[in-house]
């Protein structure tokens, strides 16, 4: 089917290309959100006479994300789940998580705007993209953790496997520490209870 583009779309062409397109692709996604027209002559006229009215909206809102992206670019917004000792989660992170974190940052984020290339399933930073405009887009981090603490410890630059093996380190230095104050209060007592027969045997001396 050969439409015409009503902004621009990626990897398809610019505004007022006609391109050829599968016919699911137009009736489920182009024609309903109003990116394209049926390229019939009607439809070219009308396109034609509406194209510089078309070309200043989006310069408006090429110009108003713009001034989003400048301020979103680079943000990290946490979401915090369950996850294994592994650092793989109990489920994952969907472009809507992604979506409702950057809006509990502050940001109007909608869920079609992030792209994920797969869902995320595991712990730790990663990078999402996020389309402002068809012109427009920018980075942001999603910082998936168990916990606000190891949220914070992960943006230091901190990866779950090292906070394991930190963790992990720290319980085998207690316990060691333990078994030092162990020996240490048996010399004591061993000692003690040595003193009185030492005391004998120099008082017989």
């Amino acid at each position: 089917m050969d439409v015409i583009l009503l902004q621009r779309v990626a990897k398809l062409g610019q505004m007022g290309d006609v391109v050829s397109v599968k016919q699911g692709f137009a009736r489920n996604f182009l024609l309903p959100q109003g990116k394209a027209l049926r390229a019939t002559a009607g439809n070219m006229k009308a396109f034609e006479s509406q194209k510089v009215q078309l070309e200043t909206q989006n310069m408006e809102a090429k110009g108003e994300a713009e001034a989003v992206a400048a301020k979103l670019d680079g943000q990290q917004f946490i979401v915090i789940r369950s996850a294994s000792d592994s650092g793989a989660l109990y489920g994952s992170v969907t472009n809507r998580d992604a979506a409702d974190a950057a809006t509990d940052g502050g940001f109007t984020v909608d869920k079609k705007q992030i792209v994920l290339d797969r869902p995320i399933k595991e712990l730790g930073l990663h990078d999402v993209t996020v389309v402002l405009h068809p012109e427009v887009s920018c980075k942001v981090t999603i910082n998936v953790a168990r916990s606000v603490e190891e949220a914070s410890l992960q943006a230091s630059g901190k990866s779950i496997q090292q906070l394991a093996a930190e963790a992990e380190a720290e319980a085998e230095f207690e316990i060691a520490e333990l078994f030092d104050d162990m020996g240490a209060a048996a010399q004591e007592d061993f000692d003690d209870d040595r003193a009185p027969a030492a005391q004998a045997e120099a008082d017989e001396a």
